[in-house]
């Protein structure tokens, strides 16, 4: 075994050398091929996404020039992983291709870093937001995800990791967390004191949203059909929950929309004039009425908002760092169990973020 094998972990594989062909082919030297444990998308099924899931072992990943590898010790299971496995927002060709776009770990100088998880030029976009590349991915979309091992990110995309934040806490941040902060803090830009609509408690980005927005000095205020998630979010900060599309007290002064469908009606109705909409997500539907006469007779704002910036990364650690704020965390798994979270997932059992060890 060589020195890296030892180090990483990883199982060689030697390639057999090549036979000599009849007309004098020179014989190839052997190959060795280093091997990891990944959770990997395999096939897609739109009705059975655990059929997809495939665990075992894959070659380590081969950095091209501009990128750099980090050993992972801790990611974090998302929705997204989940409809990679159903075949939204991959192409076959792309399989097998390993899950994840969550990750924290060790660079190859040895310092602690988070992995942001937008593939992207910022220079494309004509500002240093990398979101706005009309060419960026995430990380398990055209590149290998991070339930591995191993993982190749160009090296632009590691964030140094704050010594206060755990590896499983700093797995977190970088889609469901980033997502809620460029929401609060960048989309909407509201002032503390203000008054906010979370739709959804108990998802990842409405239970970011409850944590990050109280610890910013927000009254936070929740909805969800589940009686024990309004209690679950009360518990977390919310100052207050209701069923979903019931009469609020007063109108608010915006409204996170990760929900879609199932909620815009309600989301408008719940906005004083001059209010704004921030959706990232239409989880139940993204054809709603758009209802333009209360929109545009009451001034209302509707502003889409995409994951964030590597620099929003950047502020969000510093955040977490200042104000004690950490990511709420349902269960942690060490990585030959990823199927138990992913059933977890797809089951709705959780209330916080599934993470998983290596």
């Amino acid at each position: 075994m060589t020195g890296l094998a030892q180090a990483t972990g990883a199982r060689e594989f030697v390639m057999p050398k090549s036979r000599p062909a009849l007309i004098g082919t020179v014989v190839s030297r052997a190959a060795r091929v280093l091997l990891m444990f990944a959770v990997t998308a395999a096939r897609f099924d739109s009705h059975d996404p655990l059929a997809a899931l495939e665990l075992g072992e894959r070659p380590e990943p081969v950095p091209p020039d501009g990128w750099t590898t980090i050993t992972v010790r801790a990611a974090s299971l998302n929705h997204h992983d989940v409809w990679t496995l159903r075949g939204v927002g991959i192409s076959a060709d792309r399989l097998p291709m390993i899950l994840g776009c969550d990750a924290a770990g060790v660079d190859a100088d040895g310092n602690e870093v988070v992995v942001h998880a937008v593939v992207g030029d910022p220079a494309a976009a004509g500002v240093a937001d990398e979101t706005l590349d009309p060419g960026r991915s995430l990380l398990s979309e055209r590149h290998q995800g991070t339930f591995a091992r191993r993982l190749a990110v160009p090296r632009r995309n590691l964030v140094r990791k704050p010594a206060a934040l755990s590896f499983e806490q700093a797995a977190c941040l970088p889609t469901a967390y980033l997502t809620a902060y460029r929401m609060l803090f960048g989309r909407a830009a509201l002032e503390p004191g203000s008054t906010i609509l979370v739709q959804g408690a108990g998802g990842g980005v409405a239970t970011a949203l409850v944590l990050l927005g109280r610890a910013a000095g927000h009254r936070i205020w929740v909805t969800s059909r589940d009686e024990a998630k309004r209690e679950r979010a009360r518990e977390l900060g919310a100052d207050q929950a209701f069923p979903a599309g019931a009469r609020l007290p007063e109108r608010v002064d915006a409204v996170m929309e990760t929900v879609g469908e199932a909620t815009w009606s309600h989301s408008l109705r719940a906005l004083r004039p001059g209010g704004k909409i921030v959706i990232s997500g239409a989880t139940s539907g993204s054809m709603p009425p758009a209802d333009l006469s209360r929109v545009f007779f009451l001034q209302l704002s509707v502003i889409g908002s995409t994951m964030g910036s590597r620099d929003q990364l950047g502020r969000l650690l510093r955040f977490c760092e200042q104000t004690g704020v950490r990511p709420l965390i349902d269960r942690t798994l060490p990585i030959e169990q990823a199927r138990d979270g992913f059933a977890a997932m797809i089951a709705g059992e959780l209330f916080g973020k599934v993470v998983f060890t290596l």
